[in-house]
């Protein structure tokens, strides 16, 4: 019932404020969106008639179906995703990217000794990962046919890892690293984007038509969120607070660490050159081949089609 009336709302233009549909909970990741309901980011929304309702999400939440059926403006997706939704003729298009390098990762216990992920593989041990997906398919080509290591569906959480020390797991290096560490302990993690599989992630999407109807609003909102995700990663206290008190689960310190860990994956690359946000239709190109590859997709379009300049 609230996706239907969203949809409504947002046919008929009667927000207040534009939806931006999350997929997690408010976490570091997504600092920079709260950012702009705080301080001359939300006087520039306000001025420029772009504030944001975000919407908090969590695990399986539909962003990308949301966006294509018109239920919110905009939603936050990873760059795969919406390669598969174009195959599947979902007429979404990316925004901007705040993640230049993938967070994800391969954590493993820094006492066996291993150098990457291509030794994870080929060695005795557990992994836990989830099968099946962009990431997890890519690894399985790459390194399967010569792995040793026994793959196992990944959990969640960080307990299996404490309680076994030849097990190793999928994480995002902005997340279960961190646990692992509140408990005094220690990991060694090593990027998947370092083994050559790196989608752009924390994407901001919206529908195609949408953005085609109301191009001078979106790229307002777009350039909100470059403005506010620069400042969050140059000062993340206030959003950081702000987040907590709506997902006090995780506490200060590792909101701290957290927004720290992921300074570099979001402001380094190509994000150096050309600001937060940057997309190049080298990056897209390579992904949807590699999807392509991977037989997750039909056809590949061309790499304009997959993203919006702004």
């Amino acid at each position: 019932m609230r996706l239907v009336l969203l949809g409504l709302l947002v046919a008929a233009n009667l927000f207040a404020k534009i939806p931006l549909a999350l997929n997690w909970k408010p976490e570091p990741q997504f600092g920079g969106f709260y950012q702009t309901q705080i301080g001359q980011m939300a006087k520039t929304a306000k001025s420029d008639g772009v504030e944001l309702e975000i919407m908090p999400g969590g695990a399986g939440t539909p962003t990308v179906q949301m966006v294509a059926a018109g239920k919110v403006p905009f939603g936050v997706a990873s760059a795969d995703e919406v390669v598969l939704a174009r195959d599947r003729g979902m007429l979404i298009v990316a925004l901007m990217a705040v993640y230049q390098t993938n967070p994800q990762g391969i954590m493993t216990h820094p006492e066996r000794k291993l150098n990457s992920i291509a030794e994870v593989y080929a060695q005795d041990g557990t992994l836990g990962i989830q099968r099946g997906l962009g990431y997890s398919l890519f690894l399985e080509k790459k390194y399967g046919t010569t792995a040793k290591v026994k793959r196992v569906p990944y959990a969640g959480g960080i307990a299996p890892f404490l309680a076994d020390a030849n097990y190793s797991q999928q994480c995002f290096v902005t997340s279960e690293p961190l646990l692992v560490k509140k408990q005094g302990k220690t990991e060694k993690t090593f990027l998947i984007a370092d083994a050559g599989y790196n989608p752009y992630t924390t994407v901001v999407v919206a529908k195609k038509d949408y953005v085609e109807k109301n191009g001078p609003q979106v790229a307002k909102v777009v350039a909100l969120l470059k403005k506010s995700w620069a400042a969050y990663v140059a000062n993340p206290a206030a959003a950081n607070e702000m987040m907590h008190k709506l997902n006090p689960t995780m506490d200060p310190e590792t909101f701290q660490a957290s927004a720290e860990a992921q300074k570099d994956l979001i402001a380094g690359g190509d994000a150096k050159e050309h600001g937060i946000g940057y997309m190049s239709e080298a990056r897209w190109k390579e992904l949807s081949e590699q999807l392509k590859d991977l037989g997750l997709v039909k056809a590949v379009l061309p790499p304009k089609e997959y993203f919006q300049v702004y």
